[in-house]
């Protein structure tokens, strides 16, 4: 759940929920979702909220690798009803827990305090016990290491240990006076919320320790930085007290090696994983030298440019092609002295088409040179998806019998530029790094920004794919019918060839709107990062082709039913809502 849609959409609704009713039923949809079957869900998951962590973020502590210093506290998924969700949104680590022997029988709501951002939570652990945290483990596929919190006396200590030791990458402890560590091959963090004046000395027997957060940042951020001065050398891990990345940096700062988020991340969202990501990212300022291959793609977006300009010399001159003509054994001016809004028809189908097409190779080419050429792998997979849709939308132009040669010709140009991009960009790893550090005003409008890009984006989608499908099919829609002012039958009485002509136009056009809806939603997905300047202009530059020509020639050629009309005005209005609310953001450079 990006943070698009979780402050945009689920959140001031949930909120309005007891605490415990919210938590549970957010966690346990999102479950579902990463539930699904042959690794859908999540890719899924993935494909919202682009959560991966550059290789240079990847640190090692007692004998365990993690992919990232961010975790999640086991007190906001006490139930464990979202686990198998929170291992696909980017954190280094999970924390379990804390887990007692037998299941808690009765426990205190969290308190929500809306106003101070903070979350008390129930003293007495929140446990669904032994047993059943163990067999959820038994079939959990980690893809992070998981720590179990253990709460219980020296016994069910023991006992736990025990039992968790095939699944636990390490245990934190809970009570602070143990006189026997038990014996395990995993490391043993100690938790020092209920220590006091405990020396050095005797936390060097621990792999590390772990400090709460009680009365905030600050004061979590002095006990780090107490414990460092004091000479100690171990693992710090912090829990809480981190609300924007700037928090985390901080305690990072300090000395802590690894940070659990919790109430911070009810409030923040759930991008506040990826945010803290990509400042630690931008504060590592990795070099980066032009990725090879990027210019193949550039030219693969060039071509696709240049090819949309030419079709609409085309639909505002000629119209039809020779090769059109043959087909139909008719010249186009005896298409005009029979009706000529059939000719005005098909110029309203290619010039949409022609817009499309000279958008989609905006949005290539900028993709290519500020995204691939930097080495950012989402880049790479968005022009690869949305080139492949295109590819194979050659199959609908066919589909009702007309098989156009240019548009062969056309892809068969394009397919070597696309291959040779493909294949020297195949291990590309690189991920995004952010300036933002703050929950400012600006961040928050642009994730109303990018929630009306991201529904841009589906929108087009699901567009392409219905006039691809009418283009195969019926062809036709009523007010198509009502402004040719001729049935389907009449046309096919006319000439016999003219419906596959027009429904190659249609499903052509429902094709390449598909393709770069495609492009659109996952730059709304993946692109929004504060300070890239250049995905804004890619949104509004690329956008205006195929606004102005898919609206322009309805109003040219007097085709303006508004309700035929009205997805191109609703898609104007979320494209305008967009680069509004989102400018301030992707223009916004300091590290702020």
């Amino acid at each position: 759940m990006p943070d698009w849609s979780y402050h945009g959409i689920f959140r001031p609704v949930l909120s309005k929920l007891p605490p415990t009713v919210s938590r549970e039923f957010i966690h346990k949809r999102m479950n579902t979702i990463a539930s699904l079957p042959f690794g859908l869900g999540g890719h899924v998951i993935n494909f919202l909220g682009r959560e991966e962590s550059s290789p240079l973020l990847k640190k090692a502590y007692n004998g365990t690798t993690f992919k990232n210093q961010v975790g999640l506290s086991g007190k906001v998924d006490p139930f464990l009803s979202g686990t198998k969700a929170f291992s696909n949104l980017g954190f280094g680590f999970l924390e379990i827990g804390p887990v007692t022997v037998q299941p808690t029988e009765s426990w205190t709501e969290p308190v929500v305090l809306e106003e101070r951002k903070k979350i008390i939570f129930p003293d007495k652990a929140e446990s669904i016990g032994l047993t059943q945290t163990v067999n959820l483990l038994k079939n959990f596929k980690k893809k992070q290491p998981v720590f179990v919190r253990l709460s219980g006396n020296s016994d069910e200590l023991l006992k736990m240990i025990d039992s968790f030791e095939p699944y636990a990458d390490g245990f934190i402890l809970g009570e602070c006076e143990i006189d026997t560590l038990p014996s395990t091959t995993k490391p043993i963090y100690l938790s020092l919320d209920s220590c006091t004046d405990i020396s050095i000395e005797k936390l060097e027997r621990y792999a590390g320790v772990l400090l709460e957060e009680k009365t905030g940042l600050t004061e979590l951020t002095k006990e780090v930085r107490k414990l460092r001065k004091a000479g100690y050398s171990q693992t710090i891990i912090t829990s809480g007290g981190i609300y924007e990345p700037d928090d985390a940096l901080h305690l990072v700062d300090a000395g802590a090696n690894l940070v659990m988020l919790s109430d911070g991340y009810v409030f923040s969202g759930p991008g506040l994983t990826k945010r803290i990501n990509e400042a630690l990212l931008d504060k590592l300022q990795p070099e980066t030298t032009p990725q090879p291959g990027w210019s193949s793609y550039w030219l693969f977006g060039l071509f696709i440019f240049f090819g949309g300009l030419l079709a609409l010399l085309f639909s505002i001159t000629t119209i039809i092609l020779p090769y059109d003509e043959y087909f139909l054994g008719m010249k186009r001016d005896t298409i005009w002295a029979f009706n000529d809004r059939i000719m005005l028809f098909m110029a309203h189908d290619r010039m949409t088409l022609a817009g499309t097409m000279i958008s989609g190779g905006i949005v290539y080419m900028q993709l290519a040179k500020y995204g691939v050429k930097r080495g950012l792998k989402w880049a790479k997979q968005a022009i690869d998806a949305a080139a492949i849709i295109g590819f194979l939308g050659i199959f609908a132009f066919i589909g009702y019998g007309y098989f156009d040669w240019l548009h062969l010709i056309f892809w068969l140009v394009l397919l070597p530029f696309f291959i040779a991009g493909y294949v020297k960009t195949k291990n590309i790893t690189g991920t995004p790094s952010s300036t933002n550090r703050k929950n400012h005003r600006i961040w928050k409008m642009s994730l109303y920004g990018q929630l009306a890009f991201v529904i841009l984006g589906f929108s087009f989608v699901i567009g392409g794919i219905i006039i691809s499908y009418i283009g195969v099919t019926s062809v036709f829609v009523s007010t198509d019918l009502l402004y040719i002012c001729m049935s389907p039958e009449m046309l096919a009485e006319f000439n016999q060839n003219l419906i596959p002509v027009l429904a190659h136009d249609r499903a052509g056009f429902g094709s390449a709107l598909l393709s770069v809806g495609l492009l659109v939603l996952m730059l709304a997905l993946w692109g929004f990062q504060q300070g890239n300047r250049w995905v804004w202009w890619t949104f509004l530059i690329g956008g205006l082709p195929a606004f102005i020509a898919g609206i322009y020639i309805h109003y040219a050629i007097g085709y303006t039913t508004f309700i035929h009309l009205l997805p191109a005005y609703f898609a104007l209005g979320l494209y305008f809502v967009g680069i509004v609310l989102s400018y301030r953001f992707f223009h916004l450079t300091k590290k702020k």
